[in-house]
């Protein structure tokens, strides 16, 4: 209400309460018109009733909600379900315009204004987590592996001859189908075996640079955030490399955000080589729903330049989830998100190194790795194959652990990967991983080593009733022996009359 109308108010309530009510609203409007005029995570997260008043307040300010808008064009934001309406407050219109994803509607001042803030607060977030120089990011409505080619055919615009693009290996299939997609040819890097870890293969990326060409790569893509054993690419030595070649260098920081480690590499990297563009998913890092991405760089010019080459408008929905969780978090909440993580990795650790003792397996050593952890699978019945351990837990209500097992084989984009998922053509062991992701809790990790212990009991089993039967065959046979012995010497005995 604006103050003519609480003025009229006081005559049906009284005046008192009526000013006790416009001081809780005010209170409620300063910490918005605080977030507008700095643009960064509040330090304390927002309540539930000032995120929807700010979000009514935005959408009244689009078109579609304006009363007596008669809309005569083909997009008019017009929403036929109540329901969908209701789930996106009104804000139909999305982001962006058909030349700049990150451009102002002039229908949409409210989604325009969303989009704005949203953009300022993930770029805020990061620094938070630890990228300090970042310059520009902003929230597109595609996961990891679609924006990955999205920076990919940007940067061929200043690469007009380019046609490779160097990737250390990674067995996840999106980011490899990001090259395939942007139309560039992948030359896989394999990864180097050091104890458990597969790490980066520095000789090979600069002897591929030599054969190809540098003016011929597009980039060199890396990857901060993998499945154990793998331990994400040594960024600095490629950001070295990168900025001695003059080649672009793109990172696939998927759900790296979240740790300390990955984003330490990156900001490292940027500052003593180079760094062009980083990518990371909103559902990993801040835990909204499947959809969305935040492009992010250490030059303005060209993490805008990427915001122009996305063609057309986008949808809004990634960019409301991601203001809803931040400011629902705060900078206090999401610092504490990130250390919680940190503290459960530990402790997820902890709990499957015993387990692993318990069941005659160990752990695979790879600390270098801040996110994933790997168990060996090696001690189960021989009937049953390491990926059934998967499907076990699996069935029992845990999601997230991969088992990886030699000798399979996949082709994904007209390439053959040997031991597809382990990372490496050789990789000798079978294994199971888990994630220690933002969000978990103690209860997860607990319920977690409790169904892999029964599940790791079960595939035992059989072994282990063999093994006693093994024992047991083996204990007659040196009892029988002994009785020989026995006899032998007996039979000596009565021959020489002597004690043998």
């Amino acid at each position: 209400m604006n103050e003519e109308s609480l003025k009229l108010s006081e005559k049906l309530v009284p005046s008192n309460y009526i000013h006790q009510g416009i001081q809780a609203r005010q209170a409620r409007e300063n910490t918005i018109r605080q977030l507008i005029q700095h643009r960064k995570l509040p330090e304390c997260g927002w309540d539930d009733v000032t995120i929807e008043m700010f979000l009514q307040d935005v959408a009244v300010m689009d078109s579609n909600n304006f009363n007596g808008n008669c809309g005569v064009g083909e997009r008019e934001a017009r929403i036929y379900s109540s329901l969908v309406y209701k789930r996106h407050f009104g804000l139909g219109h999305g982001i962006g315009r058909s030349g700049d994803i990150t451009a102002v509607q002039p229908k949409a001042a409210g989604s325009s204004l969303l989009m704005k803030l949203t953009n300022s607060l993930a770029l805020d977030a990061i620094k938070i987590a630890g990228i300090k120089s970042v310059e520009g990011s902003f929230v597109v409505p595609m996961a990891t592996g679609m924006s990955l080619s999205l920076c990919m055919l940007t940067l061929r615009q200043k690469r007009k001859s380019a046609k490779y693009v160097i990737w250390p290996r990674i067995d996840q299939k999106s980011c490899f189908k990001s090259i395939v997609t942007a139309g560039f040819e992948p030359v896989v890097i394999e990864n180097t075996l050091d104890g458990d870890e597969l790490k980066t293969n520095m000789a090979a990326i600069k002897e591929k640079i030599t054969l190809l060409g540098a003016d011929n790569i597009l980039c060199v893509m890396t990857t901060t955030s993998c499945f154990a054993p793998r331990i994400p690419d040594s960024l600095e030595e490629v950001g070295l490399l990168c900025k001695e070649y003059d080649i672009p260098h793109l990172v696939n920081n998927a759900y790296g955000l979240q740790a300390s480690k990955c984003t330490h590499l990156l900001q490292q990297a940027a500052r003593v080589g180079r760094v062009d563009l980083f990518v990371q998913s909103l559902d990993k890092n801040f835990m909204v729903p499947v959809g969305g991405s935040i492009i992010a760089g250490f030059d303005a010019g060209l993490v805008e330049e990427v915001g122009k080459n996305y063609p057309g408008r986008a949808s809004a929905t990634p960019s409301i989830d991601l203001f809803i969780t931040l400011v629902s978090m705060g900078t206090t909440g999401y610092k504490n998100l990130l250390s919680e993580r940190k503290e459960l990795c530990k402790y997820l650790t902890e709990q499957l190194q015993s387990c692993a003792v318990i069941h005659g397996e160990r752990l695979l050593q790879t600390k270098h790795n801040p996110i994933s952890i790997g168990m060996t699978l090696s001690n189960l019945d021989d009937s049953i194959p390491p990926t059934e351990v998967g499907s076990m837990l699996f069935t029992r209500f845990v999601s997230g652990t991969r088992v990886v097992a030699p000798g399979k084989n996949n082709t994904v984009g007209g390439h053959l990967f040997k031991n597809f998922g382990s990372h490496s053509d050789v990789y000798p062991f079978s294994y199971l991983t888990a994630a220690a992701a933002i969000g978990m809790t103690r209860n997860d990790v607990n319920l977690f080593i409790t169904r892999l212990d029964k599940v790791l009991t079960k595939c035992k089993t059989n072994k282990t009733d063999s093994l006693k039967t093994e024992k047991i065959d083996k204990s007659e046979s040196s009892f029988k022996q002994s009785k020989s012995r026995e006899v032998e010497s007996e039979a000596i005995n009565n021959r020489t009359g002597k004690d043998v």
